[in-house]
């Protein structure tokens, strides 16, 4: 599923829109450049919204999937 493994894991799961991205903007804050981060969210918005986020502060979705209602989101810092 994913080649890149996660520094750092965040559980979104029942979280509804924006606790999403600000707990992944908070968790990201905290890690080095580089880094990867595994955000899993039940929220369907959030694809749109890991998006959005992260082409707005420069940091890369290295993959999104989706299954039975989660979305597991690797995100590398910039």
């Amino acid at each position: 599923m994913m080649n890149t493994p996660a520094t750092q894991s965040l559980d979104a799961r029942g979280m509804n829109c924006p606790l999403p991205i600000l707990r992944t903007k908070k968790a990201l804050s905290a890690m080095s450049a580089g880094e990867t981060l595994a955000i899993t969210s039940t929220d369907p918005g959030s694809i749109k919204d890991m998006q959005a986020f992260c082409k707005q502060t420069g940091n890369e979705l290295v993959s999104s999937n989706a299954d039975q209602g989660e979305f597991v989101f690797l995100v590398r810092k910039g």
